[in-house]
């Protein structure tokens, strides 16, 4: 495997430290001069792209590559990558699979049913939207090329420093309470365990990447607040809580993701199935802060 990521942040870091042992060469693109120094103190080849113009070397880099994770968000212009890189795709001969991190977001609310990957996305306008339109366009892309391409649909993501335990000590925790409001999450070990049994076993399909838990997310901010021993926050109710747009966008979305097609399909066994599981190992282990 010869692997490029377009997008080196959260998820995709972890894939890459999943996958190292396997890997002939791995590389990506960052943002910040701070984080390529580090990646490359790592060992992974780092390259400049900020989604403004064409990245120095990208080109030749994915002309190398076998194996390419994409995990760039589109902008307001549409796909950032395809917008300034399609052609150099389109050139990469040696390409054997494609993956495109995306969101749950693009099914939209469904009420607090049950979904999985056949229910027909219908996202609200926005960020959700311009997913799907990322999706598709990629799709179209790998169709043409006749490369399998795999595309991940990620609940709330949570690790170390991105977590309840950590708000929590840092005094944003709050507790809103919103009846019948369920969220999915998923660790970001298992994102990276997904990741690379997708990779193992290239084929053009959708996956959902959920923990088998849709939980309410006051009840996270308790289970967290009671394995540090600390009073959890008051409760709020939705309607009095003081949200941004965006928040209060997030919490118009009720729907229970289905997991089942990874571990049927891919084999996966998620190391942390609820978020009980992965907050007490965070806490556990000592890592909930992110740090070392």
């Amino acid at each position: 495997m010869r692997l490029f990521v377009l997008g080196l942040g959260y998820s995709a870091t972890a894939f890459v430290a999943a996958v190292r042992d396997r890997a002939e060469t791995i590389g990506g693109t960052v943002r910040g001069p701070e984080k390529a120094a580090a990646l490359r103190a790592d060992g992974i080849t780092t390259l400049a792209f900020d989604g403004t113009r064409p990245g120095d070397g990208v080109a030749e880099a994915l002309g190398e590559a076998t194996h390419l994770l994409v995990s760039i968000a589109p902008g307001e212009e549409g796909d950032r990558v395809l917008r300034h890189h399609r052609g150099d795709i389109r050139a990469a001969r040696k390409l054997a699979w494609v993956g495109y991190l995306s969101t749950v977001g693009v099914y939209g609310d469904h009420g607090g049913a049950w979904i999985d990957e056949e229910t027909t996305p219908r996202p609200r306008r926005g960020r959700s939207e311009a997913r799907l339109e990322a999706e598709q366009e990629w799709a179209g892309l790998a169709g043409e090329q006749g490369v399998p391409l795999g595309i991940f649909r990620i609940a709330g993501i949570y690790g170390p420093g991105r977590n309840a335990l950590a708000n929590l000590a840092e005094g944003k925790a709050r507790r809103l309470v919103k009846p019948g409001q369920v969220f999915n999450r998923i660790h970001v070990a298992d994102i990276a365990t997904t990741l690379a049994a997708a990779a193992a076993r290239p084929a053009t399909r959708i996956y959902n990447l959920a923990d088998d838990e849709p939980a309410p997310p006051q009840d996270v901010v308790a289970y967290a607040a009671g394995l540090m021993g600390v009073a959890a926050p008051s409760a709020i109710p939705f309607d009095e809580a003081e949200l941004s747009p965006m928040a209060r966008s997030f919490y118009g979305e009720n729907k229970r993701v289905s997991n089942r097609r990874i571990k049927d399909e891919l084999g996966v066994t998620l190391r942390h199935p609820t978020y009980r599981e992965g907050l007490g190992a965070l806490w556990r282990e000592g890592n909930w802060k992110g740090e070392g």
